[in-house]
């Protein structure tokens, strides 16, 4: 039996699920998601890689409770790992008006840091990327080369495909709607530590 480690682009799951689904399965339970994807392996970690909302009270409150819950829920399996956004100025050509935008840092470097180290230290014998990031490719190479016994593939978010890691890894897969319906946290989440109610958001009913 393989020990499987799923590792989460946060915000590429989430974008295609908002694309393809709204809100519907915003609320959704990665320790169950993980363990649909590859039944016969043996879940050792579900690291969720992300980076706190900028700008945005609501869906930084949103996005505070939906980690609140996933550490209530699932405990230890479920890791998750904070990469950080950087403000950049862009200006319009045409008409020369300025805004700020916000990009998301580290998420990919720590996703393929990750990636390596654990296929290297042997923690993971099977691991399962929840991403299209063509950028991840180089990462997943070199956990093939350090150890060619490592099953490796990735599950593709809705609306999201990368022809590159698709052929690098010709076992990978989009993630259907099944999986993601199946998989959602109750509406209603009791922290074991603190006791505190943690709930849906109303918006993501």
């Amino acid at each position: 039996m393989s020990e499987l480690i799923v590792y989460v682009d946060g915000f590429n799951l989430y974008h295609g699920l908002h694309e393809k689904y709204g809100r519907r399965f915003l609320w959704l339970d990665l320790e169950k998601l993980a363990r649909t994807l590859r039944p016969r392996d043996q879940l050792v970690k579900v690291k969720y890689f992300t980076a706190s909302v900028m700008n945005d009270p609501d869906a930084l409150s949103r996005q505070d409770a939906y980690l609140q819950a996933l550490s209530a829920y699932s405990g230890e399996t479920v890791e998750i790992v904070k990469g950080r956004y950087q403000a950049k100025r862009k200006t319009c050509r045409q008409c020369g008006g300025s805004w700020t935008h916000y990009e998301e840092k580290e998420t990919d470097v720590n996703i393929a840091v990750s990636l390596v180290a654990d296929v290297a230290t042997k923690a993971a014998t099977s691991a399962v990327v929840i991403s299209a990031d063509s950028d991840l490719a180089p990462a997943v190479r070199k956990a093939k080369s350090l150890a060619p016994g490592t099953h490796i593939m990735a599950a593709f978010p809705p609306k999201r495909f990368s022809n590159e890691l698709k052929t690098l890894m010709p076992a990978s897969f989009p993630i259907g709607r099944a999986k993601f319906a199946g998989a959602q946290l109750p509406d209603q989440i009791t922290d074991p530590v603190t006791g505190h109610i943690l709930a849906r958001p109303a918006k993501w009913c």
